[in-house]
């Protein structure tokens, strides 16, 4: 890829559908501020090979049909390195993209900073993060595309702030460039670092695609955030009917741990029409237990997290979900949490890494989210690390999941140190979804059995409910608060 000059009548490198890219003519033209030896004539022989006047083109386009206003490192003029125009055109692309009511498509490939520019250039940095903040107070999506390479200041600062980020295979990605960190550090860098592979693997982005398979990415993404349309009617209250005989408590238990019960991933593809999974904690962590991302749930997008029971939550899944509710938040989209963990993972490698702490900070996050939320207990519910994802407006469950302070088989052996007579315990501990309702913790009981249609139903339901008592009040957190304040 690099090396390759572009096609001149192609500004965007592919990215845009063929003839929709309107080039932005802005008027802006690259000083000299250090009066650098010989910089004029590096911008008039870059200007020649790459036939554009900077590091940066944006414009108007359409990506799978997707209005966006797009913008593209082309690393063919000068190393795609960043100077004032090329953080000016950036900054002004963002600002449009809230204008327009448009998603703002980033792709990258560049050194970072421009060295001929000095700290003229690097101040670049704050300039696009503040424009990236108004992107974000208009709700407009951002995807970034990292190619190869992207380094540097570029990385950190506008690139590593995307809701969503796709990283070419094959791509170099990293602060530093590889020379550069080994320059610094004196050591010979290990096999596969600072690659587009290595950060995926390391929960820094969300997808690892061929570059051939990048407009495509980039299209399902968009598709997915398409504002929905009207608001669906909510299904018939009958629904929601529960059976007549109570679930005994320990057959609840076990029906809630039956291997064969749907869950996690599972029921996100079986209640959504389409999925962009979103990864990782962005400090070098992705966690198995926590599946995460937008999903299009009657045809409105949605941030679902789903946990996967054959997994405990690490601090990185709390985290990873802290990260995906401030998406939400950027793009004003409820939240959905699908419960089913027997807790939080108690190892000491999850308490050196903070886990107590890991939990707090998500229950913080889920009590000031501003959007709605909806949490359903697909499952079982363990103690702290489960409510924590279950501190929501709404919290509904399943007639035969279970919610339970510990799990009964530890109660049995605190209270009698007897886990033989866990089944006592179970029914002690009032552990059942109707139980949890009569305690008045859940707002609903779903009928069995656990099926994606049911789920779906379920969902749209309460959500619906919950967007139309929105219309009233914006802002959530206030009302969710006091609603767990008021336990007493």
């Amino acid at each position: 890829m690099e090396g390759s000059p572009p096609q001149a009548h192609d500004h965007t490198l592919g990215l845009a559908d063929p003839g929709s890219f309107e080039l932005r003519e802005d008027g802006l033209s690259t000083r000299d501020p250090l009066s650098y030896v010989g910089y004029p004539e590096m911008l008039a022989r870059a200007a020649g090979r790459a036939q554009v006047d900077e590091s940066v083109v944006t414009g108007m386009a359409t990506i799978g049909g997707h209005r966006v206003e797009l913008a593209v490192f082309r690393f063919d003029f000068l190393g795609g390195s960043m100077g004032e125009v090329a953080g000016e055109r950036l900054a002004r692309a963002m600002e449009r993209a809230a204008k327009r009511r448009v998603p703002f498509v980033l792709r990258t490939a560049t050194g970072g900073a421009r060295m001929q520019e000095g700290m003229r250039s690097l101040i670049q940095m704050p300039k696009v993060v503040a424009a990236r903040l108004d992107l974000a107070d208009a709700h407009e999506p951002f995807i970034a595309v990292l190619g190869h390479p992207t380094t540097g200041g570029v990385l950190a600062s506008l690139a590593a702030l995307a809701d969503v980020t796709i990283a070419e295979e094959g791509a170099t990605v990293g602060f530093a460039g590889p020379r550069v960190a080994e320059s610094f550090t004196g050591e010979a860098l290990p096999a596969g670092s600072h690659t587009a592979r290595s950060a995926f693997e390391h929960g820094l982005v969300d997808a690892l695609v061929d570059p051939a398979a990048v407009v495509q990415a980039v299209g399902d993404v968009l598709g997915c955030l398409e504002p929905g349309g009207t608001r669906s009617e909510p299904p018939n209250e009958e629904t929601e009917t529960i059976s007549t005989d109570a679930i005994d408590a320990w057959e609840a238990v076990q029906r809630a741990r039956d291997p064969q019960r749907p869950h996690g991933r599972a029921l996100v593809a079986a209640m959504s029409e389409s999925f962009v999974e979103l990864r990782g904690d962005r400090g070098g962590h992705d966690d198995p237990a926590v599946i995460a991302g937008i999903a299009r749930v009657q045809d409105k997008p949605v941030l679902v997290v789903a946990l996967e029971p054959e997994h405990s939550p690490l601090p990185a899944g709390y985290r990873k979900t802290c990260r995906c509710l401030r998406v939400a938040e950027r793009l004003d989209l409820p939240v959905v949490t699908l419960i089913d963990t027997r807790g939080a993972d108690p190892s000491a490698r999850s308490e050196a890494a903070g886990v107590a702490w890991s939990i707090a900070r998500l229950f913080e996050a889920m009590l000031t989210l501003r959007v709605p939320s909806l949490a359903v207990v697909t499952g079982e519910g363990g103690s702290g690390g489960a409510l924590a994802y279950a501190t929501a407006d709404r919290l509904v469950a399943f007639e035969d999941s279970i919610f339970s302070v510990i799990g009964p088989e530890g109660a049995a052996e605190i209270l009698w140190r007897d886990a033989s007579r866990a089944p006592e315990a179970a029914r002690a501990l009032r552990l059942t979804a109707r139980d949890l309702k009569e305690l008045g913790i859940a707002d609903g009981v779903v009928a069995a059995p656990l099926e994606g249609a049911s789920l779906k139903k379920a969902v749209t339901y309460h959500l619906d409910l919950l967007l139309t008592e929105r219309s009233r009040d914006a802002d959530r957190s206030a009302e969710r608060r006091m609603r767990w304040r008021k336990t007493w």
